[in-house]
Parts: C-alpha cells; sequence; structure tokens
C-alpha cells in the first residue's frame, strides 16, 4: 500500500506544490531526508506536480513543509 505526501516549496518568489508516493512505512521525516539530500546532491530535480511535472532549482528553495494526506497532519522546515 503507498502513502501520498504533499509537499510545499517556498521558493524566493512563487510557491510550488508537489506529491510524492512512498511506502506505508514511510514516515514525513524519512521523506524531509530524502528531499532535503537530493537538494544538496543537485541544482535541479524535477518534482511531480498536481497537473504536470515541473523542474525545481534547488538554489530557490527557502522552506520546505511536508503534509501526510491521510492524516492532515504537517511538517515543516525552515
Amino acid at each position: 500500500m503507498l502513502k501520498e505526501f504533499r509537499v510545499c516549496y517556498t521558493l524566493d518568489d512563487d510557491i510550488k506544490w508537489g506529491k510524492i508516493s512512498k511506502t506505508s512505512s514511510i514516515q514525513k521525516d524519512d521523506v524531509l531526508q530524502e528531499i532535503l539530500k537530493r537538494i544538496e546532491r543537485c541544482d535541479f530535480f524535477i518534482v511531480k506536480g498536481d497537473s504536470n511535472p515541473f523542474i525545481l532549482n534547488t538554489s530557490k528553495v527557502r522552506y520546505i513543509r511536508i503534509f501526510d494526506e491521510k492524516t492532515k497532519a504537517d511538517h515543516s522546515l525552515l
């Protein structure tokens, strides 16, 4: 079974929303760590958005907030 997370990326001049699907045993902290590692390694990466995927410039990311779709709880990082 998959668990779906919504990720809000606050950028310098925009807000972007993405979706991440993981196994049900994955927690929000695990998703956050995965995103942070990707930001650290890459200058750009592709995010699955609501309608279309988009390219995210990691140098523009200022804040990340993760919502667990099942519980509607969130986890934030400055």
